[in-house]
């Protein structure tokens, strides 16, 4: 291996490994001995609960079964196997962020027939020693709350990436899944469902490898490998879920007169519904990727461009030439819309010929995130390429017919401006683009273009559906 292939393999190699170390904190805290019980941890949205305002006057809470509805089993890398995809301590960890809400007197129904029976046991006890002496009665409860995780969606998301060169690199994987939990309190009184709440969880998992394979000397080889794989618990995704419905709970029953804060903290009380209901404005307009809308969609865009062109044909050497031309996009969708391009530049090999070509275009084009300021693109159609004079528009000689398809990348501000850059593949159905005939095969030309875009009118963002205050 020559010296800058060497130093080629040394650098990639530094870089992988101090990305490996950089985006993984838990590597440096790799389990080498075994560890003691220790108390659980908690979520972000427990310290949440703590802090809310106290309540003027704690709830009764019964709750029966807050179980997974899903009946889903835990993926494995060989099938499916026999372990549920979701923990069935759910109740436990609802009556948990009850207590930690400070909000709700929780009263035991789960295993009622366990307490009852042992009210019985003491019952007859007491009668037998001491006379006239009663249990208290039961608490009952004003509110019972049902509800379960109602869905647990793996693979949301996928992806990766990775890059080997002369056997040093590295890799990263990635999944996403999804936990979902509804929780509703119900009415004892009059069996009303006083409210609903909604929320999800995303569960992460990330591998990232790196790997080196080499021969240093003769006869001598160098192997390596290192990596990490992290899971996000799904116990942890459920309880936080769960911490966010009760605290969704609380807050939506202040705000509908439902309960109430103490009145020393209608101040911070106002403070937290109006953090709530700006959160919920958000979540109104993000969707399940987590992608929230930044800016209206342009309906027209026009781009000058400059870029350059490379001539793929019966000549062997491939010259980098100019070209220059303008776009304009009309969209009757967000998505979706059509291009009509005109571009002029030139084709050359060095040493054997130059000319210039104009080419007029259709077609039809898609981004797959218009409400963001960067979106992808994608485009394909069809148009006339011909060979030009001393102008742009000054065609000579025949127009032959072409098919193109391309991608690029544009980014929009909120405002009038914005860049856009692509690279396209462009084939016309003709040998003689470069003056001669020669071969099974036509000529060809890539295309890469660097412009200025001008918007003009919008597709708006969807907007979100104004939430309902109980009276």
């Amino acid at each position: 291996m020559n010296p800058r292939a060497s130093k080629a393999v040394q650098v990639l190699l530094l870089s992988n490994l101090a990305s490996l170390l950089a985006g993984c904190t838990a590597f440096f805290y790799q389990p080498t001995e075994a560890r003691r019980a220790r108390l659980g941890e908690e979520t972000p949205v427990t310290s949440s609960l703590r802090q809310l305002p106290a309540a003027k006057e704690k709830l009764v809470a019964a709750v029966y079964k807050f179980r997974d509805l899903t009946g889903q089993y835990k993926q494995t890398e060989t099938g499916t196997g026999f372990s549920t995809a979701v923990t069935q301590g759910t109740t436990n960890i609802l009556l948990k962020a009850l207590e930690e809400s400070g909000w709700f007197v929780a009263i035991e129904r789960e295993n009622v027939s366990n307490l009852l029976n042992e009210r019985k046991i003491v019952r007859s006890s007491v009668a037998q020693f001491k006379d006239g002496e009663n249990l208290p009665p039961l608490l009952f409860a004003g509110i019972i709350l049902e509800g379960g995780v109602v869905s647990y969606d793996a693979n949301i998301i996928t992806g990766g990436g990775g890059l080997q060169y002369f056997g040093a690199g590295g890799s990263t994987q990635y999944r996403q899944d999804r936990v979902t939990v509804y929780l509703r309190a119900v009415s004892t009184k009059s069996g009303k469902i006083l409210k609903t709440i909604y929320t999800s969880k995303t569960i992460l998992s990330q591998t990232v490898n790196a790997s080196l394979f080499r021969y240093v000397t003769f006869k001598r080889l160098l192997e390596t490998e290192t990596g990490l794989t992290t899971t996000e618990p799904g116990q942890m995704a459920v309880t936080e879920a769960i911490e966010k419905a009760v605290e969704g709970l609380i807050i939506e029953g202040v705000r509908d007169g439902l309960w109430a804060a103490e009145a020393k903290q209608a101040g911070p009380m106002k403070r937290v519904v109006d953090a709530y209901e700006a959160e919920k404005t958000r979540m109104s307009e993000t969707d399940v990727y987590g992608i929230r809308p930044e800016i209206d969609a342009p309906l027209v865009t026009l781009q000058p461009y400059a870029g350059v062109m490379r001539y793929y044909g019966d000549y062997a050497r491939h010259t980098m030439k100019g070209v220059y031309g303008a776009s304009l996009d009309v969209f009757f969708t967000s998505k979706f819309g059509l291009q009509a391009n005109a571009a002029t530049g030139t084709l050359a090999s060095e040493g054997a010929f130059s000319t210039r070509i104009t080419s007029l275009e259709g077609n039809l084009i898609f981004r797959p995130t218009p409400f963001q300021h960067w979106t992808s693109l994608l485009f394909i159609g069809a148009g006339m390429v011909s060979r030009a004079g001393s102008g742009p528009l000054n065609l000579q000689g025949d127009r032959y017919l072409q098919v193109q398809g391309g991608a690029g990348i544009q980014y929009s501000t909120n405002g009038l401006f914005g860049f856009r850059s692509t690279i396209s593949y462009n084939q016309p159905f003709t040998d003689a683009l470069d003056g001669i005939v020669a071969g099974d095969r036509n000529d060809y030309y890539l295309r890469g273009t660097l412009g200025l875009t001008l918007n003009i009118g919008s597709i708006y963002r969807p907007k979100r559906t104004p939430v309902k205050t109980r009276k």
